[in-house]
């Protein structure tokens, strides 16, 4: 039988008593150090060890912590009552005796089934187990509880190390360097958090020596189940798992925490593991409903696990970042930060996380408490600088991007970031430094190689720009490198000199929009494609474009969302931000988890901060709708009626009527989606004088009447779906006059100098500096189809011409840029009433002809602007 309680009590104080030094009523991390040493004379600890055993006690027992002084006499008691030692056992090996008063017999332990381990199980160590087993073996609350479990983790060393042995000699183990990426974060161990630095180990799973070790696993485990309890039978499995899993054979690791979980389904510590198993096979989901049970368990039975939360809450923020969920990611690292305020970790996690999602100013305040907290935490020293490039605070940058690689040399997110941020600010020799450090890292890595090039060729070294394209080609096919190869090749036909050359002049001239003239009705107007180009990026980076409005309204069908009055204090039907990720990952369930990240962060940054103001973190759902629908998938039809719907969906006010919405929450609409795809339009104040105060009805024609409006409503969407038709479109050999890349989408020709602008230049304003004018004229090709048939009808029209009009002497010179809408042509004639084209014009083509302008002196005239329709 076990010694009686106050017998323990007693013995337990005299063990504190022989190790309370300086007797100031508590045990020190110095005098619990000799306290295990002492109780496990045989075992040689290791400093990393004394101190991971010293910090899950002083962890665990936070609340009998006296400050400086340490472990109180309570406080060790709880230690014995827990489990995490025998205190016979520890009172013989210190070779204590009580007095004739304390307690009246030291009894004598049986073998029974339930003896616990001490600290640190001798003859576990007499069989030379691995460091890190007796790390966590010995551990308060999570070590190896019975003696028959102690034979079975011997029995798996040995297997494990024969399995090591035979495919270390074959070849087949292989190994990944870590070191060189951002650490993940997680906490592996129910306890401190502890980095992990070790290498990624990958086992050869098909062969005969892997089965035959699968097969004597099968009996460690039958012997497991076999135990005579199932308290003993759980303690097995949970140390075979988590041999397993510390030598990183994480499947077969899985398979025991799993068994683990069956037979004690409302314990923490398997769903746990089985989560940290999950995440690492990249079984996301799977990982976060391992991390709910557990975090389930933890919460029904606060009073011994209620520690564990911060471990708990941070694995399971970080399984909800591997699906790509990173708002919700954020919840719970808030979470774990307020329970445990000194969770550096769970502060990285936090600020990265917010980076993530676009919110610099309050990723910057965690990432600075998380370096305070932890200054050596390079990973938080290269989160921090990104934040502090997208906020504009670039030389700040610089310094600490520097400072997480003189930690870490080679971190290569640090490095590789550091490299587009020398990009950004123009100093292409520092940044192929940069890439080049990446790719001494990690050779194979094709974003770093196709920097490099970009780099080398702003640096002007057009050979070693080529030979890295060449290098990042044998890495990837992807269509990108295509095109920077035929940039180069553009480049060397013809040597383009950069904007602000040595000898004053510059590739390009960027021409006010006013002196931009455009050539039929169908060539998009330089502003309005400026926009439209905008909202299209919009669109490619979140994918919406591929999503289809009705998705929309079957969310809104199938979805019951209750009516809140947080945030405005008016009744709405409003969502939290994390519920809204949900949404959006059904509606985008073709992305991959990182692209879905990217998603979520451009619809936070552009419409989530603008329908979310106060900061309460709910969202309007029904206004979210309509601002998505129109840069959804769809007929333009479709979208506008989606968005109406959602409108009215959102109605919730009494007596409201089911076909109808209030005018000013039409105008608000559509005031709130020219503020958010269309923020340069400075409508505010006027959109306010038209119609906040109206409290009439609106129908779904008058909406559309107020949507379609191109000054006033949302009509820029026919120049949307045009780029959304033609954005793949590629004219041949055409490239940019300015760019040099080649034209994709619509090309932009000028009908006097003959040259081509691709949809950003044009846009922009930018137009070769050889080529200056007074103003500029463009005709708008969709397609090069569009230019063959304009070549082919300019041959006819000029014969045309020349039959009819030849008694009148005129002649046609050049005819350029035809469509069925517009000629541009030059005629030359001898004074010729212009009267008389007019007139001929008209019974020839039965359309009208107007002369529009003149150009030269009296013999020689310029025609501009007939319609031919």
């Amino acid at each position: 039988m076990a010694s009686s309680r106050g017998s323990r009590s007693e013995k337990v104080k005299r063990i504190f008593q022989q190790f309370d030094g300086n007797r100031d009523g508590g045990l020190n991390r110095e005098e619990m150090a000799a306290l295990v040493v002492s109780v496990n004379p045989r075992v040689k600890f290791s400093d990393e060890q004394i101190n991971a055993i010293l910090d899950e006690v002083f962890k665990t027992y936070g609340e009998y912590i006296d400050g400086e002084k340490g472990l109180t006499y309570e406080g060790l008691l709880r230690t014995y009552d827990d489990g995490a030692g025998d205190v016979d056992r520890d009172f013989d090996a210190l070779g204590l005796e009580l007095g004739p008063d304390d307690g009246k017999n030291k009894e004598v332990r049986s073998g029974s089934d339930e003896v616990s381990s001490s600290i640190a199980d001798e003859r576990a160590m007499e069989t030379q187990k691995k460091q890190r087993t007796a790390a966590w073996a010995v551990s308060p609350n999570h070590g190896i509880v019975f003696d028959d479990t102690w034979k079975i983790v011997d029995g798996l060393e040995i297997l494990v190390k024969r399995l090591k042995a035979k495919q270390a000699k074959d070849g087949k183990l292989k190994g990944d360097n870590l070191d060189a990426f951002s650490d993940a974060g997680w906490s592996r161990e129910l306890g401190p958090s502890s980095d992990i630095s070790e290498k990624r180990v990958f086992w050869e799973e098909s062969g005969h020596d892997y089965a035959l070790f699968v097969k004597e696993l099968g009996v460690l485990r039958s012997r497991a189940d076999g135990a005579r309890s199932r308290e003993e039978a759980f303690d097995g499995h949970m140390a075979i798992g988590r041999v397993l899993y510390e030598h990183q054979l994480f499947k077969e690791a899985l398979v025991s925490f799993k068994r683990a979980c069956e037979l004690q389904p409302v314990d923490v510590r398997p769903h746990f593991r089985a989560g940290n198993c999950l995440y690492v096979l990249g079984r996301y989901k799977e990982a976060k409903e391992e991390f709910l049970l557990a975090l389930e368990a933890a919460e029904a039975d606060g009073n011994q696990w209620g520690y564990l939360l911060p471990q708990i809450y941070v694995n399971l923020g970080i399984a909800l970042e591997g699906e790509g969920m990173v708002l919700s990611a954020c919840e719970y690292y808030r979470e774990a930060a307020i329970l445990c305020p000194t969770h550096f970790r769970a502060l990285k996690l936090l600020g990265s996380a917010l980076f993530g999602v676009g919110e610099y100013r309050a990723a910057v305040k965690a990432l600075e408490e998380a370096i305070f907290m932890k200054p050596d935490y390079a990973d938080a020293h290269c989160d921090l600088a990104s934040a502090l490039h997208s906020m504009g605070e670039d030389e700040r940058a610089i310094e600490v991007f520097q400072k997480a690689i003189d930690l870490k040399p080679g971190h290569v997110d640090a490095l590789y970031n550091l490299g587009g941020l020398y990009m950004d600010l123009g100093r292409f020799q520092r940044a192929s430094e940069m890439y080049a450090r990446v790719l001494a890292v990690w050779p194979n890595h094709w974003r770093a190689q196709l920097n490099k090039a970009v780099s080398l060729l702003g640096a002007g070294e057009t050979e070693e720009a080529k030979k890295a394209l060449k290098e990042a080609l044998k890495m990837t096919n992807r269509v990108e490198l295509h095109d920077a190869i035929a940039h180069l090749k553009q480049l060397q036909k013809k040597k383009v000199k950069s904007n602000g050359g040595a000898n004053g002049e510059v590739a390009f001239v960027v021409v006010e929009a006013s002196k931009f003239k455009t050539v039929g009705e169908k060539t998009t107007v330089r502003q309005d494609l400026a926009n439209a180009l905008q909202i299209r990026a919009f669109q490619r980076v979140t994918r919406l474009g591929r999503c289809d409005v009705e998705l929309l309204s079957k969310e809104m069908s199938e979805k019951d969302v209750p009516v809140s009055y947080s945030g405005t204090g008016v009744p709405e039907k409003s969502i939290r931000k994390p519920n809204l990720e949900e949404i959006l990952r059904r509606l985008l369930n073709f992305l991959k988890p990182e692209t879905f990240q990217g998603a979520v962060k451009a619809i936070n940054e552009r419409i989530l901060s603008l329908l979310d103001e106060n900061g309460s973190g709910r969202v309007d759902l029904g206004m979210f709708y309509a601002i998505l629908a129109p840069v959804c998938g769809g007929s333009l039809e479709k979208r506008k009626r989606v968005a109406y719907d959602a409108l009215l969906w959102r109605c919730i006010s009494e007596g409201a009527s089911p076909s109808q919405i209030r005018k000013v929450d039409a105008t608000a609409y559509i005031k709130l989606l020219r503020a958010i795809y269309i923020p340069s339009s400075g409508i505010s104040e006027i959109l306010e004088v038209h119609g906040e105060m109206d409290s009439s009805m609106v129908s779904l024609s008058d909406f559309l009447l107020m949507f379609d409006d191109r000054d006033w409503g949302f009509g820029i969407i026919s120049t949307l779906i045009k780029l959304e038709n033609g954005d793949r479109n590629r004219h041949g050999n055409h490239v940019c006059s300015v760019c040099r890349y080649p034209i994709i989408g619509s090309r932009f020709k000028e009908t006097k100098s003959h040259f081509s602008l691709c949809n950003q230049c044009y846009s922009e304003g930018k137009v070769p500096s050889a080529q200056k004018q007074e103003e500029y004229r463009f005709k708008e090709y969709g397609s090069e189809a569009e230019a063959m048939k304009d070549k082919s009808t300019l041959w006819w029209f000029s014969d045309l011409v020349k039959y009819h009009l030849g008694s009148l002497k005129l002649h046609v010179l050049r005819v350029d840029n035809f469509e069925t809408d517009a000629i541009l042509f030059e005629v030359a004639h001898k004074k010729v009433d212009t009267d008389i084209p007019c007139v001929l014009y008209w019974g020839l083509f039965s359309s009208s002809f107007l002369l529009t302008s003149y150009l030269g002196d009296e013999d020689e005239v310029e025609g501009r602007g007939f319609d031919l329709s």
